[in-house]
């Protein structure tokens, strides 16, 4: 005699199929118009399933339902915003300036620091002294390179 008919299943939940969820992987592969069909869909469930929650109706709604609708919503939102993301990205990946959220973090010192232009700017009265007396070059003979003398072999174990 086998379990399922034995014992009943649905009231023991052991052979319940467990809730689909939305796998991220298909979302990426949508457009974003079938993606927000999606998540209105997704949205109208939810709202049934907390009402249907709140006035205890003749199917009951358990939470678990409720939980898995509410990570499918997040998947959704989330690969939208991916996808709007990488719009923008492209978009600004020549241009000079980029949205704060586009540029690279860093670290806070990092992001403080001067950059290369502020930092070798000079001013006037500098720029003056630098002009009035330039950096000296002086022209130095290379040197032939003359090595140490051999020590004897009784000083080699001394030092």
């Amino acid at each position: 005699m086998c379990i399922r008919d034995s014992i009943n299943a649905e009231y023991m939940g052991y052979f319940k199929r467990r809730q689909t969820m939305v796998k991220t992987y298909e979302l990426r592969t949508k457009d974003e118009k079938a993606l927000v069909e999606e998540l209105g869909k997704l949205k109208a469930e939810l709202a049934k399933a907390r009402i249907g929650k709140v006035s205890a109706a003749a199917t009951q709604v358990k939470a678990s339902k409720i939980k898995v609708l509410r990570k499918d919503i997040a998947r959704i939102l989330t690969v939208i915003n991916e996808k709007r993301r990488t719009v923008a990205h492209d978009k600004f990946k020549k241009k000079k300036l980029k949205p704060l959220d586009q540029r690279i973090k860093g670290t806070r010192a990092s992001r403080r620091k001067l950059t290369i232009f502020e930092r070798t700017r000079k001013t006037k009265k500098a720029q003056k002294k630098l002009n009035c007396n330039p950096r000296r070059k002086y022209a130095i003979q290379a040197q032939t390179f003359i090595p140490y003398p051999q020590l004897p072999k009784y000083f080699a174990y001394i030092s």
